[in-house]
């Protein structure tokens, strides 16, 4: 017997990972997904005989998603294979190359090789981050929906380490003296589209969280990621209709109570969960008017993050590159500076180049190369025309790419391409204005000033995903999953006992381990 009617608008993560904790405890659930192809931002590209992720490419705490298989009777690794990078990443400041790993001794070891007398500020930070990040990570885990939620023992734990009044980039001046060491630490701020200068001091610990458990590499690419939930949603009845558009939510009462597909089919349902970019969502699927906190007047005034430019190269040759490279900027700050404050594109540009053809021959043909490059560039709020800048920006990042010695002429050797713009994430991708990242995560856009996982402004209406709490990136979007499906059905067992009835077996199994 199905405990409920789910609508889920969206299979990203965020609503591939909420329909597949519904579905695996006995909810009726169905995923609507505008795209012929399910993951989002995190879905795969094909080029010919090139595979490519779209979007995320560094894949971190695959345990937070494996305790969510779990709950449903799954294991991840049944799904996906993963495996784990060593060295993290190659980092390039000019002619030094850092290469980060997770044992601590070869760290201190490449660190004063490098950057002399920076090892003990590493220890520092491993030390002082950890007790941060154990702080910090049970309001990671919980919503915030009205100011009482402060109120409360993990809050007061952590206020003491949250770091939100300084800035990333301060709090790693703590650590290190070197400034290419320091961007080493700071650059995971662009995880968020977000400046080192601006972005809160607190999420230093996303740096802290890849040199602690590290980073893997799903085979196939992470969008394998969004198929095994995919795969699980079906195996528990659960359906994901793709090139399937919803116009309007529909509402009575103050409750949402279904769908309107473009189609003109109404779909019934007794919650709805928006997994949709957050502002191109309340834009457009709700009538004009309806919405006070959310108007589209409000949604211009908030902060977004940058945009990114990217290019995805099939090369008919093998390029022998580390997994992960980021070639920073001459001037890294001014870098930052054009993009987030004068909002200009930069022309000393830092990039970020993906070669995991490396360690997964999946990808591409024996011999052949599926290479990703990313620029960060400003959001469409910006006064930049990319009809004109388009093919100048792809020029410049292939020239720089070609002065590294493993690119040397490989323009030459490229046979397939595409490349999404700014124009292209909001244009085909219904990015609002192009912020790839989505909302900032600025104090006064973060907790409970962050949009809410129980929809303020509808009821039976739950959000998931980058544009909710926790916020943006692959951990903190599941995590906005599983806070509002716990939501949802605490609110249902709180609806069943009101009107007498009983949770299914499944149900009371499934709650009694997730609310212990």
């Amino acid at each position: 017997m199905s405990l409920g009617k789910v609508a889920v608008i969206g299979a990203g993560p965020g609503g591939l990972a909420a329909a597949m904790e519904l579905a695996g405890r006995g909810y009726q659930v169905t995923v609507y997904e505008k795209q012929p192809y399910i993951g989002g931002r995190t879905s795969r590209v094909q080029l010919g005989e090139y595979k490519f992720d779209r979007g995320p490419t560094f894949f971190m705490m695959p345990q937070l998603l494996e305790e969510m298989f779990q709950s449903v009777n799954r294991s991840l690794h049944d799904y996906v294979k993963l495996i784990e990078l060593d060295p993290l990443y190659r980092l390039q400041f000019g002619d030094v190359h850092f290469s980060p790993t997770r044992d601590e001794a070869q760290m201190l070891e490449r660190i004063e090789e490098l950057f002399p007398g920076n090892g003990q500020g590493y220890l520092r930070f491993m030390k002082e981050e950890g007790e941060k990040f154990n702080r910090v990570s049970p309001l990671l885990q919980r919503p915030f929906g009205k100011l009482s939620d402060y109120i409360s023992h993990d809050v007061f734990q952590a206020l003491p380490r949250l770091n939100a009044i300084g800035s990333v980039y301060d709090r790693l001046s703590r650590y290190f003296s070197d400034e290419r060491l320091k961007y080493a630490f700071t650059f995971q701020a662009k995880y968020l589209g977000m400046s080192p200068w601006e972005c809160p001091g607190t999420f230093t610990i996303l740096a802290y969280l890849e040199h602690k458990f590290g980073l893997f590499h799903p085979i196939g690419g992470v969008n394998r990621v969004c198929q095994a939930m995919a795969e699980v949603i079906r195996e528990y009845d659960g359906v994901i209709a793709t090139s399937c558009s919803v116009k309007r939510v529909l509402s009575k009462n103050g409750k949402a109570v279904g769908l309107l597909l473009d189609s003109g089919d109404k779909i019934d349902a007794d919650h709805i969960i928006i997994n949709a970019d957050f502002a191109t969502a309340m834009s457009r699927l709700f009538e004009p008017g309806e919405l006070r906190k959310y108007s589209p007047a409000k949604l211009a005034k908030k902060k977004y993050s940058c945009s990114t430019y990217m290019m995805y190269l099939g090369v008919d040759r093998e390029i022998k590159m580390p997994h992960h490279t980021v070639l920073f900027a001459e001037n890294y700050r001014a870098n930052v500076h054009d993009i987030m404050t004068k909002k200009v594109l930069s022309q000393d540009a830092s990039i970020y180049i993906h070669n995991p053809g490396i360690i997964d021959a999946s990808l591409a043909p024996q011999g052949k190369t599926a290479l990703y490059a990313l620029m960060p560039v400003p959001n469409l709020s910006a006064n930049v025309n990319w009809d004109e800048q388009q093919e100048r920006v792809k020029e410049a990042m292939l020239n720089r790419m070609e002065q590294e010695p493993e690119l040397k002429g490989f323009s030459s050797h490229i046979k397939e391409e595409a490349i999404i713009s700014p124009l292209h994430w909001r244009n085909d991708h219904d990015v609002y204005e192009g912020a790839t990242f989505n909302l900032a995560h600025t104090l006064d856009q973060m907790m409970l000033l962050r949009p809410h996982n129980r929809f303020e402004e509808l009821g039976n209406c739950w959000l998931v995903g980058g544009g909710t709490h926790p916020g943006s990136g692959l951990p903190t979007i599941f995590e906005s999953a599983r806070i509002s499906t716990r939501l949802l059905m605490a609110q249902d067992s709180k609806d069943r006992i009101r009107v007498g009835g009983a949770a299914s077996p499944i149900h009371k199994q499934k709650e009694a381990t997730q609310w212990k």
